[in-house]
């Protein structure tokens, strides 16, 4: 159980890391062309790994939903988006509202799908982290 929280520790702080280079990028770019480059250079580094891990074709894709093929389409806004934010919020700003966006989206995917969990505790967790970034912007 270590091992899966640090691998999801170190996973936010990638996603951290590549939104500051994606923002940086977008200052000399925009915030569209910062996200083809990352996604082109994430396709390139795909490829090849997906293909050492098996196939790039799952034999199961064929079935999967049409919503289910949906997660690019909204990772092209999450990146480009962020891109456009980190310059002018700052990365620990930009960072706490993805985190809390992610957190209110999460407790409501849970509560939709009539996940387990102390609704009251999963709501106080989102409140602490708006509390936290209103209290990182406090001067």
């Amino acid at each position: 159980m270590i091992f899966l929280i640090g691998l999801g520790v170190a996973s936010g702080m990638l996603v951290t890391l590549s939104r500051q280079l994606n923002g940086r990028l977008a200052l000399t770019t925009s915030a569209m062309q910062s996200s083809f480059w990352n996604h082109l250079v994430g396709f390139v580094v795909l490829v090849p790994c997906a293909l050492i891990a098996g196939s790039l074709w799952p034999e199961t894709a064929a079935s999967a939903p049409i919503f289910a093929w949906a997660g690019g389409a909204i990772g092209v806004i999450f990146v480009a988006s962020g891109s456009w934010l980190i310059p002018r919020l700052g990365a620990a700003l930009t960072g706490g509202l993805l985190v809390a966006g992610q957190m209110l989206s999460s407790v409501s995917l849970d509560l939709l799908r009539g996940e387990g969990g102390v609704l009251w505790m999963q709501i106080a967790g989102v409140a602490l982290i708006l509390l936290g970034v209103w209290l990182s912007r406090r001067r």
